[in-house]
């Protein structure tokens, strides 16, 4: 494809590159962009590249941040990672670079870089890098192998979710060949704290469904510190609602210590992204993340959400 040319010779022409993602990552945003940045150092030894961002504690064990100057940017290549719009790219200095590269599998509501590489065809950013690295005949080695195959595990919901394609289940089986321990990645993929697991339980018994499966529930900030758990502990229960066969789609509210509620929509068949565009949001057709400023706004999120599952 022309535009993996486009990307590589980019890379082959700058000295520094930095590598950036969205802000409060998940495996799929810690796979790519640390994925790529490992790729690129069995490739371009020569190259300094590094990662920017805060390190994520519930993910540390996957991957950390690198501590990138403001002088690291001059004349350097910015690549962004799994990252759909500019408010969500973690560290605004990714604009400080002289070229800026887009990678990313959502919506391309909004459009920026230089370079801008969207496929939302594909399951993952990780599924993405693995096949520009395979495209282009790149080394992987063991751990850049290991994140982008814990990237596409995440992202795909353990190759669970429709996104899951041909291709998908082909570069995981190529990044599979290599000797990195995957049965510890599984395991540690697959588990969660007790004060995780009780959360679970407080999900399924706080639940509310409505008769057409639609489903939400509101998780407070007395909840989460009388637990010690943090908003980004929240993610490991987000699939949980879509385990009982009666919901259709559901919402997680988290509220934030602002008093404002980060909201996870998520959908088993029915698009819900363009509630989350109503709600400061965006995302995939059926997992998206959105704002709601009020109690009366989660209401109407809500209602918005059973009007979906009504009409399907």
């Amino acid at each position: 494809m022309e535009i993996f040319k486009q990307i590589l010779h980019k890379i082959k022409e700058y000295d520094t590159i930095i590598i950036h993602r969205h802000m409060r990552p998940d495996p799929d945003a810690l796979g790519s962009q640390v994925g790529l940045k490992k790729l690129l150092q069995v490739n371009f030894p020569e190259k300094k590249i590094k990662t920017a961002g805060k390190t994520e504690p519930t993910l540390a064990w996957l991957a950390k941040m690198d501590n990138v100057s403001d002088d690291d940017y001059k004349n350097a290549l910015v690549i962004v990672c799994d990252t759909a719009n500019t408010a969500r790219i973690d560290d605004e200095r990714y604009s400080k670079g002289d070229f800026l590269i887009k990678i990313d599998h959502h919506p391309n509501d909004d459009i920026y870089g230089d370079i801008a590489w969207v496929d939302t065809s594909s399951s993952s950013a990780s599924e993405l890098i693995a096949l520009f690295a395979l495209e282009n005949h790149l080394k992987l080695d063991d751990y850049s192998a290991k994140l982008l195959y814990a990237g596409i595990v995440g992202d795909t919901g353990r190759f669970l979710y429709p996104a899951t394609t041909a291709r998908t289940m082909a570069i995981a089986s190529k990044l599979r060949e290599y000797p990195f321990n995957f049965a510890a990645l599984a395991r540690k993929m697959d588990s969660f704290s007790y004060q995780i697991a009780k959360l679970q339980g407080y999900v399924y018994d706080h639940l509310e469904v409505d008769e057409n499966g639609a489903a939400r529930v509101i998780l407070t900030q007395e909840l989460l510190k009388a637990n010690q758990l943090t908003d980004a502990d929240t993610s490991a229960i987000v699939s949980a609602p879509g385990r009982i066969d009666s919901v259709e789609l559901w919402g997680i509210f988290v509220e934030q210590e602002n008093g404002n509620y980060r909201v996870r929509l998520r959908s088993k068949f029915i698009p819900i992204n363009e509630v989350a565009k109503k709600h400061d949001g965006g995302g995939h057709p059926l997992a998206s993340g959105a704002n709601a400023y009020s109690t009366e706004e989660i209401e109407k999120i809500y209602q918005e959400l059973k009007e979906l599952a009504k009409r399907h």
